[in-house]
């Protein structure tokens, strides 16, 4: 049912936009970048997070990781997780194709600043291997998400000595 609803999501709000449908899962990162054709990072995770006794949404980078502080300081709180029953029973998603589309309530989405790097990004479409493509700001547009700065910053890479 969940891709159902991410298709008549998709149908409605933005028929331009296909659901791509893969015979691999695309159910983590390194596996939806692989299917897709990506970086990693390319990849639109969404992280189901409570925040007191509300339930938000973030989309951010692939291999960007939450900043706690950040969480903190925008939300007053820190973000407790959600395990994959309670996901599943508030997005109608099973964990590994969650995304902010075709939800049967809605909920708060926070889109992250990391998504901004890419003119395209793959995020998960209701089932563990089923996505779309999609400028983040057009995905921002239609699930009327904010955008936050949520995430760690990257870990400057370690410059190798020259010579050697």
């Amino acid at each position: 049912m969940s891709l159902a609803s991410v298709r008549s999501f998709f149908a409605t709000h933005a028929p331009e936009i296909d659901v791509l449908v893969t015979e691999a899962s695309s159910a983590t990162v390194a596996l939806a970048a692989e299917a897709h054709g990506v970086e990693p990072d390319q990849i639109a995770k969404t992280l189901c997070a409570r925040v007191g006794d509300r339930v938000i949404l973030v989309v951010m980078a692939g291999t960007a990781r939450l900043d706690n502080r950040k969480f903190k300081d925008l939300f007053g709180s820190k973000p407790r997780m959600l395990g994959a029953e309670e996901v599943e029973a508030l997005t109608s998603h099973p964990v590994g194709g969650v995304c902010p589309f075709g939800l049967p309530a809605p909920l708060p989405v926070y889109c992250d600043l990391s998504l901004k790097a890419f003119s395209e990004v793959v995020p998960a479409a209701g089932a563990i291997n089923a996505a779309v493509r999609i400028p983040p700001e057009r995905m921002a547009e239609l699930v009327n998400a904010e955008w936050a700065d949520l995430a760690q910053p990257p870990k400057a890479e370690t410059p190798t000595e020259a010579g050697n």
